[in-house]
């Protein structure tokens, strides 16, 4: 029996910065030290980004604090970690990485009912400074119905 968590880590310039087209959920490959350190709630997602690199999609940036009980045996910070998909999913991803001007952000890092480290990641579009405008607009017109209701 695991108690669920209340870790929920996001990347809240994720959605201003990118259009999100497609979501995943991803394993990720940790040390002892770094699950503790995310249970405590001390990762960050800024100016996080995956990379294939030989067939295998890997979350580069991601900063990881180092656990405070920690000793000689302490992780490496902002060390490369590997994502675990499936095999599909890795080959769609990675041909629609490949053929057009798609990016793989990280969207969220959470902790599952079972008590595994997992990932969400987002097949991403850039968008424009109009397009950053529109959705300022459109949250500020969300907030102000909201408010009216």
């Amino acid at each position: 029996m695991f108690v669920k968590s209340d870790v929920n880590i996001k990347n809240r310039r994720a959605n201003f910065d990118y259009e999100i087209l497609d979501r995943y959920q991803a394993g990720i490959v940790l040390y002892g030290t770094e699950i503790k350190s995310i249970r405590e709630g001390h990762a960050s997602l800024v100016d996080t980004y995956c990379m294939f690199v030989n067939n295998e999609l890997w979350v580069k940036q991601m900063n990881i604090a180092g656990y405070r009980f920690g000793s000689y045996a302490n992780h490496e910070a902002k060390r490369d970690r590997k994502l675990l998909l499936q095999k599909k999913e890795l080959r769609k991803l990675h041909r629609q990485v490949q053929d057009s001007g798609k990016t793989i952000i990280p969207l969220r890092l959470y902790i599952n009912e079972k008590g595994l480290a997992k990932m969400e990641i987002g097949l991403c579009v850039g968008k424009h400074a109009y397009d950053k405008r529109a959705s300022i607009k459109e949250r500020d017109l969300e907030r102000e119905l909201r408010i009216l209701n």
